[in-house]
């Protein structure tokens, strides 16, 4: 696996979406998620982890150490049941070793019968929000079929048989998220330089291969990471996150070019080094 991460990074990432639903609300009709308050647009961290654990299972086919513990037709108790080791640690440890979210964002493992505790993972992220309110639209869309043979009875008397439908959509926001890693909790994982690599490579093609008519255009628009020379860190995340900021060129926002995101790289605090994605290399 290589050396476990022995640094504390912190990042900001932007990513936009054009005539789509970045993240439905299923308790809300699946309309895009929104602040209630402030009708700025929300797409929660299990969303953007979601899309990292897809792209990780399309690129290593699931092949340990970089198989995927939380995906689809997965029934977790067996495996944890199933899991080698006497004591919860040996457990922990051997879970980390086959999968990659667990190493990454950790995990609950307390829900078999034996149990291997919980463990934290190294890497957090915050619920994304979009840089200005969003307007939720909603469209209704036909189909020229039916779905049983009680509806077709029913528009028998019509010359073409119809079901109707609704799509939820917003025209175009540009969202925000942070992150945060800690070489402290990725000792406890073994979350290595490798693992940092394919996050980066995983979050900026998250979206690539996500693609539904649902979602619209959805795209990385910019990473910055801060890179901290000690474990514990040289300078606080909020202070960093301070230097990446956005101004808007138009009143009516529609496209990535009617903003600019600023970055301040001048007098960084001692200890703090910074890469930008696209204009760098991050994997």
């Amino acid at each position: 696996m290589g050396d476990v991460i022995k640094n504390r990074y912190d990042f900001v990432f932007f990513f936009d979406v054009k005539d789509g639903n970045p993240n439905g609300d299923p308790d809300q009709l699946n309309l895009p998620r929104a602040d209630a308050e402030d009708q700025h647009g929300l797409v929660t961290d299990v969303c953007i982890k979601r899309k990292i654990r897809n792209y990780v299972m399309l690129e290593k086919k699931l092949e340990p150490p970089f198989d995927i513990f939380i995906r689809q037709k997965q029934v977790l108790n067996r495996i944890i049941d199933g899991t080698q080791g006497e004591t919860i640690q040996q457990r922990q440890n051997n879970l980390c070793e086959r999968y990659f979210d667990i190493r990454t964002f950790g995990a609950v493992l307390s829900t078999g019968e034996k149990g291997a505790g919980t463990i934290r993972g190294p890497v957090q992220l915050t619920f994304s929000r979009s840089e200005d309110r969003i307007y939720q639209a909603e469209h209704s869309i036909t189909r020229c079929a039916v779905t049983t043979e009680e509806d077709a009875k029913k528009q028998e008397s019509r010359e073409y048989a119809t079901t109707f439908g609704r799509k939820s959509t917003i025209p175009y926001a540009l969202y925000r998220m942070h992150g945060f890693i800690s070489a402290s909790d990725a000792i406890k994982t073994n979350f290595s330089e490798e693992d940092l690599k394919l996050l980066w490579k995983s979050l900026i093609n998250a979206f690539e291969h996500d693609r539904a008519a649902a979602r619209g255009e959805m795209s990385p628009v910019k990473l910055v990471i801060f890179k901290h020379l000690s474990h514990l860190g040289n300078a606080l995340s909020g202070q960093l996150f301070k230097r990446v900021s956005i101004t808007r060129k138009s009143d009516l926002p529609r496209k990535i070019e009617d903003y600019q995101i600023v970055v301040n790289k001048d007098s960084l605090p001692p200890g703090v080094t910074m890469q930008e994605w696209p204009e760098e290399d991050v994997y």
